[in-house]
């Protein structure tokens, strides 16, 4: 296997490999859309055939209780490593429609890039290193190490059946390492593996006060307003300064080593292009943090929505019956989102007047991680990149979550190396998603690398 040989065999499918994406992605695989469930079916379908296609030995079409995972495997080497690939094949919603320019699921090249909602979540990503594995058997005929492939169609509706399954086939799945290209580079040209994501505890407060809606001006004064308790319950959850004051909350925070800060002082920034990328006038949250240890490394507690009472056009003068808010708090090692859900509803419970009712309801959940720099596979990915980027790779941690990888951790007791090849202004989740073609052909060269250095 030599750099060359892999560059020219990318070299020369590189049309072929950017059809087969706008192909994958031209699938309106939307998990959370009852009207695409036939979709989703028809591009797991399509991940089978393409994994059967490039080489792989056993591939397989897992049903669920919801959408199916394709599984696959090609195993032919004792005592060499064993690495499962992870990705997703479900995309977001893809509305506002009105602000797409171009048609979601009608691939589009601008720029150099391609745009299309799944071109970098996580279709692109994950096809990257379907093409890179395609490459080491064309070159060599096989593959360096052992490798399982694990693609599911529920990760943007909370992989609702993924542990169960992964629970299920814990034999069957049996690694080294876990390797996930659902993340981004920290910058163009400068690659990145993502050593900790933080993890996410979800739910919704509901205030009911009288039992129906009441006239505000025979009523009002006189009987509680559960969107004013409501607003003032929400003002009670930060002080003056971004710290949380829920009790305990801090508790098991892991917190950042003084060599994690400097790493991330050293990492170019700029506050006016941070401002410009959000379109907001000034940062703002915990005191004591820059803003990359705000995103990386800090536990968060943010109101996502509220309502209640009136909202249609004009007036109608009514105290509500009822008012709800959604709040989700990103949590950072070593906290546990089960607990922080009990002493967050310990103290809205211990906080609300007696003249209202609260209920509090949890949605899901999911473990912060944080992996060592030192393992062997996350070094391995550190010489892939580098080979590819030609650049030194950073290490960065994400205020995301993806769930899958307490799971893995918690179940395979293996550890996940995440090497991202979007990036941050990808409009994950937004119109107009895209993905760099030199990030996706790069991918594809990474991928190969990787699975060497392996």
């Amino acid at each position: 296997m030599t750099q060359t040989t892999i560059e020219a065999y990318i070299e020369q499918n590189k049309e072929r490999f950017l059809e087969e994406l706008k192909t994958f992605l031209r699938i309106p695989s939307v998990s959370t859309d009852p009207a695409q469930h036939d979709e989703v079916k028809r591009c797991a379908q399509w991940v089978h055939d393409h994994l059967k296609g490039i080489g792989m030995e056993t591939v397989e079409i897992h049903k669920t209780g919801g959408h199916p995972i394709v599984y696959a495997e090609h195993c032919k080497h004792p005592g060499k490593p064993t690495v499962l690939l992870y990705g997703h094949y479900d995309v977001q919603p893809p509305e506002p429609l009105e602000m797409w320019h171009s048609p979601p699921f009608e691939p589009t090249i601008r720029d150099g890039k391609i745009f299309a909602r799944g071109a970098t979540d996580d279709k692109g990503q994950v096809f990257a290193h379907m093409k890179g594995i395609e490459t080491l058997f064309a070159v060599n005929g096989e593959l360096p190490v052992n490798l399982k492939i694990l693609i599911e169609g529920e990760e943007e509706v909370g992989s609702v059946h993924l542990d169960g399954w992964v629970s299920e086939h814990v034999e069957k799945l049996a690694c080294d390492s876990v390797v996930i290209s659902d993340s981004s580079m920290y910058a163009p040209g400068i690659p990145a593996i993502t050593y900790g994501l933080r993890g996410l505890m979800y739910c919704e407060i509901k205030v009911t006060g009288p039992g129906h809606d009441l006239h505000s001006g025979l009523y009002g004064g006189a009987v509680p307003n559960p969107i004013n308790a409501l607003a003032r319950l929400i003002a009670t959850l930060h002080d003056d300064q971004g710290r949380v004051q829920v009790p305990g909350f801090y508790d098991r925070v892991l917190e950042l080593e003084a060599s994690e800060r400097e790493a991330f002082a050293q990492l170019p920034y700029e506050k006016e292009s941070f401002l410009e990328e959000v379109n907001a006038s000034d940062t703002a949250g915990e005191e004591g943090f820059t803003t990359l240890e705000r995103i990386w490394g800090r536990p968060t507690l943010d109101c996502n929505g509220i309502w209640g009472g009136f909202m249609g056009k004009g007036a109608k003068t009514v105290i509500p019956s009822e008012a709800c808010a959604k709040i989700s708090c990103r949590l950072v090692a070593d906290q546990d989102p089960e607990d922080v859900a009990a002493l967050l509803e310990d103290y809205l419970r211990a906080q609300a007047p007696p003249s209202i009712k609260l209920d509090f309801k949890v949605f899901h959940g999911g473990r912060p991680i944080v992996v060592s720099r030192d393992n062997s596979t996350v070094q391995a990915a550190c010489r892939a990149l580098e080979r590819s980027w030609g650049a030194q790779t950073v290490f960065i941690r994400s205020g995301g979550s993806i769930p899958v990888v307490a799971t893995f951790t918690q179940l395979l007791k293996v550890p996940s190396v995440l090497v991202g090849l979007g990036l941050a202004d990808d409009r994950l989740h937004s119109p107009n998603e895209k993905f760099d073609l030199e990030n996706f052909f790069k991918g594809v060269q990474t991928s190969a690398y990787f699975y060497g250095e392996v």
